[in-house]
C-alpha cells in the first residue's frame, strides 16, 4: 500500500512527520506493507518556519493509480500554504482520490483544500477550531457540515481534524483504514499511544 503525502508550500512539519513515522514504524518494525511517498509542486518544498524538504516526486511525476491514500498536512497562510493548497491541479488530485473512494487524511487546515475541491459538500468534517472558528466557518462555506467540537472527524473515506495536536491520531486512523484496527494497534502501542 502507498500513501501519497502531498506537501503544499508552507506546510507544518509537525503535521507532516506523523504520517512518515507512523507508517514507518508499521513497515519497519512490524512488517506492514505501507509506503509513504512525499510529493509537492516543486522538488524542494519550504515548510512553515522556513525548513526546506526535498520530496520524492513532483506533481507531474505522480501516477494517481499507484496510491491507496492521500495525506495532507496543514500549513500557515503567511508562508504561502493556500497558494499551493488551492491550486486547481491539487484540487483535481483530491477529486480523483475521492471519486475512486481512496482514503484522504488531513490535519488542521489541510481540510480546506478538500473543501475547496467540492468533495465535502454535505459531508461531516472539521478544521482548525481556534481563532474564533474562522477556518471552520470557511470550511462550512465550502458546503461541509462542520462538527465544531470533535477533534477528528471521519466521513466515509475522508479524515479531517482540528489542530496540530491531532496529527498522530490522524496518521494512526489512516493506518487503521489501510491495514485494519488490530494491526494498526500494534504499531500505535509500540509508539506509546
Amino acid at each position: 500500500m502507498k500513501v501519497l503525502l502531498f506537501c503544499c508550500k508552507g506546510f507544518e512539519t509537525m503535521e507532516f512527520a506523523p504520517f512518515v513515522d507512523v507508517m514507518g514504524w508499521a513497515r519497519n518494525d512490524h512488517g506492514m506493507k505501507v509506503e509513504v511517498v512525499t510529493a509537492g509542486f516543486t522538488k524542494t518544498v519550504v515548510s512553515t518556519f522556513g525548513i526546506p524538504v526535498i520530496v520524492d516526486k513532483t506533481y507531474d511525476e505522480i501516477d494517481f493509480s499507484e496510491y491507496d491514500a492521500l495525506a495532507i498536512p496543514g500549513g500557515f497562510e503567511e508562508f504561502g500554504f493556500y497558494e499551493d493548497a488551492y491550486d486547481e491541479r491539487f484540487l483535481d488530485l483530491i477529486r480523483e482520490f475521492d471519486s475512486a473512494h481512496k482514503y484522504i487524511a488531513s490535519i488542521c487546515v489541510g481540510a480546506l483544500p478538500i473543501g475547496a475541491s467540492g468533495v465535502l459538500k454535505g459531508r461531516k468534517a472539521t478544521t482548525y477550531h481556534l481563532g474564533d472558528g474562522r477556518r471552520q466557518k470557511q470550511l462550512a462555506e465550502f458546503g461541509a457540515e462542520v462538527i465544531p467540537d470533535q477533534s477528528v472527524v471521519i466521513d466515509q473515506n475522508i479524515i479531517t481534524s482540528f489542530c496540530p495536536e491531532t496529527a498522530p491520531h490522524v496518521a494512526i486512523t489512516l493506518l487503521e483504514m489501510l491495514v485494519g484496527k488490530e494491526k494498526a494497534g500494534i504499531a500505535a502501542t509500540a509508539m506509546g499511544f
